[in-house]
């Protein structure tokens, strides 16, 4: 019979997949051969191709297609490149947080917002925080939907910037000045004459929606079926940065934010208000069990000055 020890030392020497064998993976992907990824770490081109054929014996199948002397990644070498970003990410993330912790009197903020808020409010409010309290180390993550309330609940940023009405769990949410929608016209459609808009300037006119599911899409669609209000609805995008872009280019008016509004007017597009209210609320989230970091605060602060100079 074997010794069980014995055993166990041969399991342990088996053949692994190790750090390096990712590493030289990762490199052969981003430089998009075997003599540029040799290069990216340091070492000879014969040694990469020895490690990159190790990695497929031990994961028991091709990651690359050799085609005319070139390297094509497999649709499973795809697959598992998304994940090594993801987990780089995470690393780099790491390293950045580590290098931080030898300055302990340099604060960094960490943001979570939606892509619009992103675009239309957040810049003017660092510059704000920036003139007034000097300059604050911050990153802006973006996410949309369910995923930014989920990440919020995790407690993984120190601030939130979202459209919901409600707070998810693990966070309180500060109510930012409340706004009302407006709308975005071709500078030089025949409305744009006008001061202010009623729900009945819009009868018969392109308009350019929402997505279906935006709340806010829904409604400004009820206040228009409460008008009586026929528009023609042929556009539609997922993003008021999107709806701009196309009003931009004179595809036909629409109704969105006043933040996003205000950040794509040009000579091309210009803002009215309306005659009639869709109520537009913005909220920071704070997470309740994440420590403290210094200059939330003044975000915040920056935040509603800058959400009051849209109201003005």
């Amino acid at each position: 019979m074997q010794d069980p020890s014995t055993s166990g030392a041969a399991r342990a020497e088996e053949p692994r997949i190790s750090h390096r064998h990712i590493e030289v993976f990762r490199a052969v992907m981003l430089a998009g051969g075997v003599t540029g990824a040799a290069r990216m770490l340091y070492t000879s081109q014969p040694t990469v191709s020895r490690e990159l054929a190790r990695l497929e014996a031990l994961l028991g199948y091709a990651l690359f297609e050799r085609v005319q002397g070139r390297l094509r990644a497999t649709a499973r070498a795809l697959s598992l490149w998304d994940e090594v970003q993801r987990s780089w990410q995470g690393l780099d993330h790491v390293i950045e947080h580590a290098l931080a912790l030898a300055q302990p009197h340099c604060s960094h903020i960490s943001v979570l917002s939606m892509p619009a808020l992103s675009h239309a409010l957040l810049p003017g409010a660092l510059a704000r925080m920036h003139a007034r309290h000097g300059q604050v180390a911050l990153s802006v993550a973006t996410q949309d939907g369910p995923l930014l309330l989920e990440w919020m609940s995790a407690q993984r940023f120190d601030l939130g910037l979202t459209e919901q009405a409600d707070a998810p769990p693990g966070t309180r949410a500060v109510v930012l000045p409340a706004l009302d929608e407006v709308a975005v016209l071709p500078a030089a459609h025949p409305l744009a004459g006008k001061k202010r808009l009623k729900a009945q300037d819009f009868a018969g006119q392109p308009f350019i929606s929402l997505g279906r599911d935006d709340v806010y899409r829904q409604r400004i669609d009820a206040e228009f079926m409460r008008a009586g209000v026929d528009r023609q609805l042929l556009l539609e995008a997922h993003s008021a940065i999107a709806v701009c872009a196309m009003v931009q280019h004179g595809l036909g008016v629409a109704i969105v934010n006043p933040l996003t509004a205000r950040a794509c007017e040009s000579e091309r597009m210009v803002v009215r208000p309306l005659g009639f209210s869709i109520p537009f609320q913005v909220q920071a989230l704070l997470p309740l069990h994440r420590p403290a970091v210094s200059g939330v605060d003044w975000l915040l602060e920056a935040l509603r000055m800058e959400v009051s100079r849209a109201v003005a």
